[in-house]
């Protein structure tokens, strides 16, 4: 399994514009974060979750080349905004639809944003979505398994967790999220990667903070977990030494991190 982090930064990326970001190192590159959103592959299946307004260039600087599947965690404008940008996908399929697992919050949010996408023929050069709701449990084409669960953020959001049966790797993908609620947290039992929404260090309404989510990655024995979703005021080298200090199986997620799970030399976590 091969786990790419396109983006680990909060609904207006790091740095915010117009402020000054205090405490927030410029000339660390792990700072600088675009949306949340992962490319994910499974028995050399690709699928892509989420797709926010920063999803162009993140293939770009990701050399992402393929997408079978898309998973819409939830309808929000930075995990939404850039499903226009599937089309090349679409054309490198000959034109074929590429099928969209969501909510029904999610599915009606793609709806009423991508209308002309939704429910027409594929045709070369344009995008074409075909809308499902995210079962239980989704198998894959090559046997890749991805169990699925809903995490509250004011709406309801996919928890997400991949497996993979030839190698036995388990990725768990919780973003966004107040909390994780008891069925959830067993179903992500023992991951071998646990990716978590983690805020900034204060309370949030509907976000985990950094203390939460590092309650979560130990409560679910997760072998390493990982940070996502954050704001400025988590700051990499500050908060990577705080992490390592307390927390050494929780990391921070940057942009462009690449982890591979259950492969012939072992895992690597943390290479990109």
């Amino acid at each position: 399994m091969e786990i790419t982090v396109l983006g680990c930064g909060t609904s207006q990326g790091v740095p915010l514009v117009a402020h000054d970001n205090p405490g927030w190192d410029r000339g660390e590159p792990r700072n600088w974060r675009t949306r949340s959103s992962i490319h994910v592959v499974l028995e050399g299946h690709h699928v892509q979750v989420d797709c926010g307004p920063d999803f162009r260039s993140q293939c770009l600087s990701c050399g992402i080349r393929e997408v079978d599947t898309v998973i819409l965690t939830h309808g929000h404008a930075d995990h939404v905004l850039g499903m226009d940008d599937l089309r090349q996908f679409c054309t490198n399929r000959g034109g074929a639809a590429i099928p969209v697992y969501s909510t029904d919050e999610g599915l009606g949010r793609l709806q009423a944003i991508f209308p002309y996408a939704l429910g027409k023929p594929a045709s070369s050069g344009y995008v074409s979505l075909d809308p499902r709701l995210m079962p239980s449990e989704l198998a894959l084409p090559g046997g890749g398994i991805i169990r699925s669960t809903l995490l509250p953020h004011g709406v309801d959001v996919l928890g997400l967790v991949f497996e993979e049966p030839s190698t036995g790797a388990r990725l768990a993908y919780y973003t966004d999220c107040k909390r994780v609620p008891a069925a959830a947290r067993e179903l992500a039992m023992d991951v071998d990667v646990a990716i978590l929404d983690g805020l900034r260090p204060d309370w949030h309404p509907t976000h985990m903070t950094v203390a939460e989510a590092c309650e979560v990655a130990e409560a679910i024995r997760a072998r390493q977990a990982f940070l996502t979703h954050m704001t400025y005021q988590v700051d990499y080298g500050t908060y990577s030494r705080k992490l390592q200090a307390g927390h050494p199986r929780v990391a921070l997620a940057h942009d462009g991190l690449t982890l591979r799970l259950g492969g012939r030399g072992g895992d690597s976590l943390g290479r990109g």
